[in-house]
């Protein structure tokens, strides 16, 4: 049995790791991106940036194991290397709602547990590494939020879509009337 090749391509393995998460699709032709949010989460989502305290960010469970790598006998005695969660629950709570599901979509989620969950082993002792965890956490927040609140549309960006929208309305609307005249020379005229 023969198969197209988009069909082939579509079939592959290698097809189900090509990320489009980064595609934005707008339905609507002439209209801003954050047209289509809901711009009462987009308010609470940009407000939350604006107002939010990193330090009141839920601590995390951390747990400490042996690290790997350069370090002679230190690293086989001490256990630094930090590993941190933060479950979901706790991290909605603070965020606004438009994050919420984004947090799974994060390369940090861990299903099992249901939180985000980093590990980190740079330093030599565990309450630096437990602060780096901190500081990757904060990162990824900024770089999620950054994904799902787009910027606010300016008001000289609003104009261009209204124009655009009018435009093609107009441009339209000619063809339709074209059409139609075409249409109407064709009909034949009994007298």
């Amino acid at each position: 049995m023969l198969r197209s090749f988009s069909t082939r391509f579509a079939l592959s393995p290698a097809r189900k790791h090509i990320d489009t998460s980064h595609l934005f699709v707008r339905n609507v032709r002439h209209q801003a991106y954050d047209a289509s949010l809901d711009q009462d989460e987009l308010a609470e989502a940009r407000k939350w940036l604006d107002t939010f305290d990193w330090d009141t960010l839920p601590r995390g469970l951390s747990s400490f194991s042996r690290s790997s790598g350069p370090g002679g006998q230190h690293v086989n005695k001490t256990e630094t290397k930090a590993t941190t969660r933060w479950p979901i629950s706790e991290l909605s709570k603070v965020l606004p709602k438009i994050m919420h599901q984004a947090l799974r979509d994060s390369d940090y989620y861990t299903r099992s547990n249901d939180s985000i969950t980093l590990s980190c082993q740079t330093q030599r002792n565990k309450t630096a590494n437990a602060d780096e965890n901190r500081t990757k956490l904060i990162a990824e927040l900024q770089k999620i939020y950054k994904a799902n609140v787009p910027e606010k549309t300016s008001a000289e960006k609003i104009k261009k879509y209204e124009r655009l929208a009018n435009e093609y309305r107009e441009h339209r609307l000619q063809l339709k009337k074209r059409h139609s005249s075409k249409k109407a020379s064709r009909r034949g005229y009994d007298d």
